[in-house]
């Protein structure tokens, strides 16, 4: 394993929950740290835990206003007239309720960033993940789609601020990554790029390929959205051939990247198709980019992934072990049948609705192929040629 990579996490983090029956879930937190910890991959020499924003720094990226706002919505009683205005700042909604303590807890969320990305530019660490973090929807004036304050966002300014960094922004939720992008929409500095299920037909609704950036930062945002029903070689092809360009023209000296599991076809919440091979070759594309391009500077957050038994722990678990470069990850490669531990399985079971799966991979070779599939993949790419257009 590569000593030089950090595991920022606190089971506190899990604190961070709107209600019992909303689907934004960080029991998968706790998952996945224990499936990492069953196969051996996940030392505590590794781990380290972290410490909350400053109000200072949130406000390098949201209004003075709205950290007001979401400070008065986190008391355990709020008072009336705090509530009658959580609707103004998208804290009233099914999506994104407030909650006690919403703050405080956020503000861990966007610490464990900053300090992701403080280990990695100070050259302590040459790679962090950090799994709580992601929150990529919220606006500086406005929570949004699971989302209060946008640590991807903070953590990128604080890049900014304290090293002079130019930081490349690799979004995979199957979300649209809007807040990261409109948060440097005009910053010639950061450059965002996102794949995602097309806005036509999933929250947020935006992230169109001719969502470019503006003024000084125009070429900067790139987005590659696919159509519904995308599998893995449509998705990788996309994804790969844009960001490669990407990043060969940006020069980034960080790559920050949000890692979203929610493309996969067993979630809940969207409308692809994808297997757990796409978390395996994106971590693996991103790792060889950080050190071809940015002398290995990497910052990997979580982000969404709504079936947390059968895909969210799978997942951030091969995302980690790609970053750490633990030996299990070669091992995938030489048998893709490689079962998960049994330890694992045993435990969680008895609480999974769902029968788990028994092995890293998906046995994609039994899933029936999706109808249309020459139609989207001609689809798909004449987006990815319209996003290359100015690379």
């Amino acid at each position: 394993m590569n000593s030089k990579t950090m595991f920022m996490y606190d089971e506190n983090e899990t604190g961070y929950r709107f209600n019992d029956t909303h689907p934004f879930n960080q029991k998968r937190l706790v998952l996945t740290v224990d499936l990492l910890r069953k196969a051996g991959a996940l030392p505590d020499s590794f781990l380290s835990a972290p410490a909350s924003a400053s109000k200072e720094q949130l406000l390098t990226v949201h209004s003075a206003e709205y950290v007001q706002a979401v400070e008065a919505l986190s008391l355990p009683s709020p008072d009336v007239l705090t509530v009658q205005a959580a609707g103004k700042y998208g804290l009233d909604t099914e999506d994104t309720p407030f909650f006690p303590h919403m703050h405080e807890v956020t503000s861990m969320l966007v610490g464990g960033s900053i300090g992701a990305v403080e280990a990695v530019l100070s050259g302590t660490k040459e790679h962090a993940l950090h799994l709580g973090g992601g929150l990529h929807h919220a606006l500086p004036s406005k929570g949004a789609g699971f989302c209060v304050y946008n640590d991807a966002a903070v953590a990128i300014e604080y890049a900014k601020r304290v090293y002079g960094a130019r930081v490349l922004y690799i979004d995979t939720d199957v979300h649209h990554g809007d807040g990261v992008q409109w948060t440097f929409y005009t910053d010639p500095d950061v450059c965002t790029f996102s794949i995602h299920e097309t806005g036509k037909y999933l929250f947020p609704g935006t992230g169109a390929v001719n969502e470019r950036g503006d003024g000084n930062g125009f070429g900067k945002a790139i987005n590659v959205p696919v159509e519904p029903f995308t599998e893995d070689a449509s998705w990788l092809e996309c994804f790969e051939e844009v960001l490669e360009k990407t990043v060969a023209r940006f020069q980034p000296d960080l790559i920050v990247s949000q890692h979203g599991c929610d493309a996969h076809a067993f979630d809940p919440l969207a409308h692809i198709h994808c297997s757990m091979e796409v978390y395996r070759a994106m971590p693996r594309f991103i790792h060889r980019l950080a050190h071809e391009h940015c002398g290995g500077r990497w910052v990997a957050l979580g982000g969404g992934g709504y079936d947390i038994w059968r895909v969210v722990p799978r997942a951030w678990s091969l995302l980690w072990l790609e970053l750490s470069d633990h030996p299990l990850i070669r091992e995938l490669e030489r048998n893709p049948g490689l079962a998960l531990p049994p330890s694992w399985l045993e435990a969680w079971k008895p609480y999974s609705e769902e029968a788990l799966p028994h092995t890293w991979l998906d046995p994609i070779n039994s899933w029936t192929p999706m109808p249309r599939r020459e139609e989207i993949v001609s689809k798909n790419r004449h987006t990815k040629e319209l996003a290359m257009m100015y690379l």
